[in-house]
């Protein structure tokens, strides 16, 4: 009854898969290719392209995965759909976010005016966005809900300082944060905090301790380089990439030692080229966001082969229906994965697309800095860039 009003699309987008691996990961693939010489292979990716075994890797297919996240508008009787609906902030952040990676006109395809409002409808009287309309607010979605009305361009739509206010709430005497009134402490929440604050131009205003906040992220490396949830908490890639990006915004990266950190995310590659999140564990498409970004900010990307991840990611492809798999022969992750986090779509329709303009010189391919790589993507640059501001 509470997303009664709400969009078609909308109500359906945040109960599916929904994508991390943005453009900056692929940025990052290109430009190691580029590198290695390589590129010619990794900027087309075209049908004649193989890949070590022999078979042709398919082209990045734009056009069938826009109309695959616009599809899941259709799927609002389903199980997941009502199952999830308090994860449909963050759920409509990744269909947006995919769809501006694309370069998507996001006000005719995605109705961002109408999710705007929708978004606005979201906010708790403390300051916060909660998950979906009347939901408690939480640091994970009020982080989702500015970087829905950044892509939109409507963060003049909010009072900022009531939004840094409850975000300062969070923050515990250790430096740490909590994600809601109910105190679970997590270092995904640190990340939330600071790249939500960076986004609002608040980070350094006095509103929270940026110090202590790194301090405590600091406190959660291990003895081999990663980071875990809380101090003592096994390395996990997720958790590695919020920690690297709280400490890039905070201005804080010498509390980590890039070069055990790097082995540590370097040896997460298989055989398959594709990435898993710990050791022992299969590849997953979803870590190739997570692992490939904490590696750009601290500037090792070349430490594991690109052009054998894009061949996985490309592989994971579904050709007839859109979308993307976990790992190559699956089917396309659609409910059934939501629940746990796995957006599967890969933004790499700049290099690997046989319908998409490609870039052709290696400063067109450059990844962003360490610094801008540092909070998730929340503005739209022309057709090609999402890059977060730092302040």
């Amino acid at each position: 009854a509470e997303c009664a009003s709400a969009p078609v699309w909308l109500s359906a987008a945040s109960t599916s898969w929904l994508p991390r691996c943005l453009w900056g990961v692929l940025r990052a693939c290109a430009q190691n290719s580029l590198e290695s010489g390589r590129s010619s292979s990794m900027a087309s990716a075209s049908p004649a392209a193989r890949d070590q075994s022999g078979a042709a890797t398919p082209p990045f297919k734009t056009e069938l995965h826009a109309a695959y996240v616009k599809g899941l508008s259709a799927k609002t009787n389903t199980f997941e759909h009502v199952a999830t609906e308090h994860l449909r902030m963050s759920g409509v952040y990744w269909g947006v976010a995919a769809m501006a990676t694309m370069g998507r006109d996001l006000r005719a395809e995605m109705e961002s005016d109408t999710l705007t409002e929708w978004v606005l409808s979201c906010q708790a009287p403390s300051g916060g966005f909660g998950g979906n309309v009347g939901h408690d607010a939480h640091v994970l979605y009020t982080l989702s809900a500015l970087q829905i009305l950044a892509m939109g361009g409507a963060l003049d739509r909010i009072d900022a300082d009531r939004v840094a206010g409850y975000i300062a709430s969070l923050q515990q005497h250790d430096g740490s944060f909590v994600g809601d009134e109910w105190g679970e402490v997590d270092t995904r929440f640190s990340y939330c905090a600071l790249s939500a604050l960076s986004i609002l131009g608040r980070l350094r205003t006095g509103f929270v301790d940026v110090g202590r906040a790194t301090a405590f992220v600091a406190s959660c490396r291990n003895f081999d380089g990663g980071f875990g949830c809380v101090p003592g908490a096994e390395s996990h890639a997720g958790q590695i990439f919020c920690c690297v990006g709280a400490l890039a915004i905070g201005g804080a990266l010498d509390l980590l030692d890039s070069e055990l950190l790097g082995w540590w995310l370097a040896e997460r590659q298989c055989d398959s080229g594709g990435l898993n999140g710990r050791p022992e564990k299969q590849a997953d498409v979803c870590y190739s966001w997570w692992i490939l970004s904490a590696l750009s900010i601290i500037g090792k990307v070349d430490w594991i082969d690109s052009q054998k991840l894009a061949e996985f990611i490309l592989d994971c492809q579904d050709g007839d229906d859109g979308g993307i798999s976990d790992r190559p022969g699956n089917m396309a992750d659609g409910e059934l994965s939501f629940g746990k986090g796995m957006w599967k779509l890969p933004m790499l329709s700049q290099q690997f697309s046989s319908d998409h303009h490609h870039p052709s010189t290696p400063a067109d391919l450059a990844p962003s800095p360490p610094a801008a790589t540092a909070s998730l993507p929340y503005l739209l640059r022309g057709r090609r860039a999402l890059t977060a501001r730092l302040v």
